[in-house]
């Protein structure tokens, strides 16, 4: 039986980054204890018919709450879905929000993984999108985190944002290779409704798609020669290193989400809590925003290519014979172009091609 994966959304910030869609809000102490507590009984309510094998808290930030809070979700999620010590507990974090003391005894409690929200080393990039640390800040978390027993760690850098160019991002790739880390996700940003960004004047100020194009690519290339070998559009990691919870998502498998805005897919169908903690306080596991099956050929597309490994054409076949019969005629221009390559069974996006994803895969869906 295939172990699932389990997502807890910690919607707690003190402050809201201009770029940012996830949802989250401030936060009283009595707040915080109460959330904590429908986290612990949405966890004890849920259906455990399925061993789990990793545990990821999103946020938010997730490390405002106490590190005893956090251990003792991750100690109620052992218990109920038989996490063991090989399992993968992630956390992220916000450098400027822990310490060596805190993050010695999340190690001591389970947490063998951590992302911190780094985003970019340009202190004016920085400044730009909200974010309230330092270069410096990022290098004494990760260290701390070294310090506390983590031996599996990732930044976050965002590509294509205000003041951005392919010079100014070769200073975080220089930072990066100091830190010594294992894990980098390079997200491109994209600016959603209802963040401060959308219809603001920001834009002015990015690299325009040309220029967004470049910084991806020299992205991927500078990190391939740092030793991060990409596996993902946006994820790279060393060897072995792989955030096994993200590629759950990736590979249609299963996944429960716990908290308010968590999504989940189980069972066959892909459901989530709505964007109101006091809706979740109230209902827990009973709140549900969405339900409806999952599982498609659509998401077998539209996940499955988002991987450097792309899909399995036989095993597309054997899943979804009708709607993969005509996958090899439609990816032909793509393939002549260089956006797409086929190696034995497999095909898969070129570096390039991500770049134009979407407006392919809508043509092969």
């Amino acid at each position: 039986m295939n172990k699932i994966g389990l997502y807890v959304h910690v919607p707690f910030c003190n402050g809201k980054c201009p770029y940012c869609d996830f949802y989250s809000t401030a936060a009283s102490e009595t707040l915080k204890q109460e959330y904590v507590q429908a986290i612990l009984t949405e966890l004890e309510r849920a259906d455990h018919t399925k061993q789990a094998d990793t545990l990821y808290f999103g946020g938010g930030t997730p490390t405002l709450l106490y590190p005893e809070q956090l251990v003792q979700i991750v100690a109620q999620a052992k218990r109920f879905y038989q996490l063991e010590d090989s399992s993968e507990i992630t956390l992220e974090a916000n450098p400027n929000t822990v310490s060596l003391s805190q993050l010695t005894q999340l190690r001591k409690g389970g947490f063998n993984r951590i992302s911190f929200g780094m985003q970019s080393a340009v202190p004016r990039e920085l400044e730009t999108l909200g974010r309230k640390h330092s270069p410096e800040q990022v290098k004494r978390a990760v260290k701390m985190a070294k310090q506390a027993g983590f031996e599996n760690i990732s930044v976050d850098l965002m590509l294509g944002v205000p003041y951005q160019t392919v010079s100014s991002i070769e200073q975080s790739f220089d930072f990066i290779n100091q830190l010594n880390i294992q894990h980098v996700s390079a997200y491109l940003l994209k600016i959603e409704p209802g963040t401060r960004y959308f219809g603001a004047e920001c834009l002015k100020f990015c690299p325009d798609e040309d220029q967004t194009a470049d910084i991806y690519l020299k992205t991927v290339e500078s990190l391939f020669n740092m030793g991060f070998e990409q596996y993902e559009i946006s994820n790279f990691a060393k060897p072995g290193k792989q955030s096994r919870h993200n590629l759950k998502y990736w590979e249609c498998g299963e996944y429960i989400g716990f908290g308010p805005a968590a999504h989940s897919f189980y069972q066959g169908i892909r459901y989530g809590h709505s964007r109101d903690i006091q809706s979740y306080l109230k209902l827990g596991i009973q709140e549900r925003e969405f339900s409806q099956p999952g599982g498609d050929w659509e998401d077998y597309i539209m996940l499955g290519m988002r991987l450097k490994k792309g899909i399995d054409l036989v095993q597309a076949k054997e899943k979804y014979p009708v709607e993969s019969s005509q996958l090899a005629k439609k990816i032909e221009p793509f393939q002549k172009a260089g956006f797409i390559v086929q190696e034995d069974s497999r095909i898969h996006f070129t570096p390039t091609g991500f770049l134009v994803s979407n407006s392919i895969l809508a043509t092969l869906i």
